[in-house]
């Protein structure tokens, strides 16, 4: 039988008077939520169907894409964790949106899920304002606060490519 990806329930709505770091949190948690749910009841050939020609990009894909960034962000970047790639090389730079075709839609799915859950974990406790070094940055440093709100940026731009991708597979709508 082949691989569906599972419903994903949307959960509580947010609490817009809670503090600021449980906000992050838990906006952070919503938007993992509706990308999960524009995947959701595909099989994994549907996750690999490109958006429109000439366009390369999928589901899976931004799944894929996604799942690299948080790792990235979180681990790489903010905590200087010495984490390898998982889909992207030197050889192939978007290997996350690029190398689909071969890839298991399963197990890239269980990736997010795990890699989203490390990325909480690792830096639940931390304060919002702790600065560490980023020699790309303007300022040579970046602190969590900005790692949240950079990521709910990314989340909302690719959600949006979700949308649209959703839509014209199945036509449906809405997260």
């Amino acid at each position: 039988m082949a691989w569906i990806a599972p419903d994903v329930a949307r959960g509580p709505r947010i609490d817009m008077a809670c503090g600021e770091r449980e906000m992050l949190e838990k906006c952070l948690r919503q938007r993992r939520v509706f990308l999960l749910r524009k995947c959701s009841g595909l099989t994994a050939e549907q996750l690999k169907t490109a958006s429109v020609e000439p366009s390369n990009l999928t589901l899976l894909g931004l799944l894929r894409h996604m799942t690299e960034v948080e790792r990235f962000w979180f681990r790489t970047m903010y905590l200087h964790e010495i984490v390898p790639g998982l889909y992207s090389t030197d050889e192939h730079p978007d290997g996350d949106f690029d190398l689909v075709a071969d890839a298991d839609a399963a197990a890239d799915h269980a990736r997010f899920l795990a890699e989203t859950a490390a990325c909480d974990a690792a830096v639940a406790g931390r304060d919002l304002d702790e600065p560490v070094d980023d020699p790309e940055a303007t300022t040579a440093e970046v602190n969590l606060r900005w790692v949240y709100i950079h990521l709910l940026e990314e989340y909302a731009q690719h959600t949006g490519h979700a949308d649209l991708i959703r839509e014209r597979i199945d036509g449906s709508t809405g997260a």
